[in-house]
């Protein structure tokens, strides 16, 4: 006889759908962080954007670039509100200026396209 509970508990866990609160917190405390808060163990306010520059190295559909920091680090870029607004293009090889999230550094916004 097979046990329902078990046989949904398996099937579950294979299909991020049916994931707990549980098993993704185990997960996430396994994956190592890139989270300035949980390093530095202070709250920092969102309107603290790190500003970095670096160069387009690929462009994506929907406006979303992988941007090389001046580091060496990539990072996925998206292009800020006055870009899209001012039609501002944005090509592979472009020297651009990123705005970084304290939060998810591995992530940003190309707030300046420059000459």
């Amino acid at each position: 006889m097979v046990d329902t509970a078990t046989a949904d508990a398996v099937t579950a866990a294979g299909n991020p759908k049916y994931r707990s609160g549980r098993q993704t917190r185990f997960a996430a405390s396994i994956i190592p962080s890139t989270n300035l808060t949980e390093r530095t163990g202070e709250n920092l306010p969102k309107e603290d954007a790190i500003e970095v520059m670096g160069k387009v190295v690929e462009k994506f559909r929907a406006g979303m670039f992988t941007v090389e920091l001046d580091a060496g680090q990539p990072v996925l870029a998206t292009m800020a509100g006055k870009l899209r607004r001012n039609r501002i293009k944005v090509m592979t090889g472009d020297r651009v200026s990123l705005e970084l999230s304290p939060y998810d550094l591995t992530k940003g916004r190309i707030t300046y396209r420059h000459k």
